[in-house]
């Protein structure tokens, strides 16, 4: 880990759940962290809970899927630190349990434009800074959606499945620059944002809460949910010279769990709301 003292690293979502871990875990290894939320005040907390472990951690508050707020992270962290290192990428927004034909247009730009555009902003802006260095390395958070669409979440499949593309596009652009990009596709782990999902998706088959979070388990081969940590350790592993002979991957992290796409039971279709 001797190898991440004094890097310059950016977070993005980082105020809660994988992102902080991620942060946390480059901190502890000796970087310097820039934590990036567009929420302001969970922003703070993390930013006050690193700090009290001794870690060097600055925090921009930022919204991804704003140009000016993107360029003006990048811009502010090289101007402050003269270059960026590592750049992981995890904003993002999960989504609502609603059939394809159902799917509000809002639920759709609501989901691609963070999960998606705001993955583009950020890749573009440090992109062109690691390009001009001619050294740097991106790593871009996905879902095993992006490689097994689900059921009843079209926007965050596509979106998910866009950031493994963007990942792959950029890393035979950056590779004659030295940059390596690299994506990991988590499967479930125990964050809000399955906090948010699960009950939805138990009340689609007509369970518990409890009992969907066990069919979920049983599902997984290694027999339990995935921790932020497993995470955190994945993109430490990229972002290290361990995997320096890897770039454009997606390396799928979810216990042995390949697919998620099993068929929901019969939908009522009905008229939906004009938008």
């Amino acid at each position: 880990m001797s190898e991440f003292k004094d890097k310059i690293a950016i977070v993005t979502g980082s105020a809660q759940s994988i992102g902080f871990t991620i942060a946390e875990a480059l901190g502890d290894a000796g970087s310097i962290v820039i934590l990036a939320d567009i929420r302001r005040e969970r922003l703070q907390e993390s930013l006050a809970k690193l700090k009290a472990k001794g870690q060097r951690v600055e925090a921009i508050e930022v919204d991804v899927t704003n140009e000016e707020s993107v360029k003006s992270l990048i811009a502010q962290v090289k101007t402050g630190h003269g270059r960026i290192d590592i750049m992981v990428n995890c904003a993002g927004v999960p989504f609502n349990v609603v059939p394809f034909i159902h799917t509000p247009t809002k639920e759709w730009h609501r989901v691609i434009d963070v999960n998606l555009f705001g993955m583009f902003l950020a890749c573009r802006e440090v992109g062109a800074v690691m390009a001009q260095q001619e050294f740097g390395n991106i790593v871009n958070i996905a879902s095993l959606n992006s490689v097994s669409p689900a059921a009843l979440c079209v926007a965050y499949n596509v979106s998910k499945a866009g950031v493994v593309s963007i990942t792959q596009t950029l890393a035979t652009e950056m590779a004659p620059f030295g940059v390596r990009v690299n994506s990991i596709s988590p499967g479930p782990i125990e964050t809000e944002f399955h906090d948010t999902v699960m009950p939805q998706r138990a009340a689609t088959l007509g369970i518990t809460y409890e009992a969907m979070i066990e069919r979920v388990r049983a599902s997984i081969p290694l027999g339990r949910w995935g921790k932020t940590a497993d995470i955190a350790k994945t993109v430490l592993f990229l972002a290290s010279s361990q995997s320096e002979w890897m770039t454009g991957q997606n390396l799928v992290v979810a216990g042995g769990l390949s697919g998620v796409a099993a068929a929901p039971p019969k939908q009522v279709v009905r008229d939906w709301p004009k938008q």
